[in-house]
């Protein structure tokens, strides 16, 4: 694999992972990175409908995105896919499709709810392992997000698999007192960088707002190093 890979998970769901991964792809693109965008499995969507990998194009102007699994009922994967009767992903053939955009300088990997929901036969953390991906985490902004990142984190590093930062997926224009904690705590108790934050209500905005924005809410140096070939 030539291409830079970057997998983003989530503390849980509804945490920002999209918003992030369309930032993300935004920041690259501004920097002349040629992005692509991998979703494994999107639940919650019937065949035509725009999902997530629509969304990160609105927003970010990245056109080239895969998706390899569709299911219509708004659950993991691996039982969304049961309940529709259609075969589980492998990791034999998501690996493979990853791989088919390695003429991109970056390819972003998105996953579904958090580190060990199951895309098919496998998680994302497998999928990191067997692809030697860093992974990002996005984390809430408010009370329980210690918990839930710390738990992520140490997963991470007990299976051997580099997290390559936090970030807040959603940081309210009014923080309350948790949040503003929270953000000098989450590095402490993870042991991982806090690389960015997404204002709250970013995905509402227009694409030429968004991406002109986008590449000021993470760090520079770490964007340098993660973002760019």
């Amino acid at each position: 694999m030539t291409a830079k890979l970057l997998f983003i998970t989530g503390t849980s769901t509804d945490v920002g992972k999209t918003i992030v991964t369309a930032a993300l792809a935004a920041t690259a693109r501004a920097a002349g990175t040629e992005v692509a965008v991998v979703k494994p499995a999107q639940t919650g969507m019937g065949p035509g409908e725009p999902g997530d990998l629509a969304e990160i194009t609105r927003l970010s102007g990245v056109t080239r995105t895969l998706e390899f699994a569709r299911y219509p009922d708004p659950l993991a994967p691996d039982t969304a896919a049961c309940r529709c009767g259609q075969p589980l992903l492998t990791l034999a053939e998501t690996v493979a499709g990853i791989e088919s955009c390695a003429d991109a300088d970056l390819v972003l990997v998105e996953g579904a709810g958090g580190l060990l929901v199951r895309m098919g036969e496998f998680t994302l953390l497998d999928l990191a392992q067997k692809m030697s991906a860093p992974v990002l985490l996005v984390a809430a902004a408010g009370l329980g997000t210690l918990n839930h990142s710390e738990l992520t984190t140490r997963t991470l590093a007990a299976a051997g698999v580099d997290c390559a930062g936090l970030v807040i997926g959603s940081w309210p224009a009014t923080p309350d007192l948790a949040s503003e904690c929270n953000r000098t705590d989450l590095p402490a108790v993870t042991g991982a960088e806090l690389v960015g934050s997404i204002p709250a209500g970013a995905g509402a905005w227009a694409r030429p707002e968004f991406t002109a924005a986008a590449p000021t809410w993470f760090d520079a140096d770490w964007t340098g190093r993660h973002l760019r070939p």
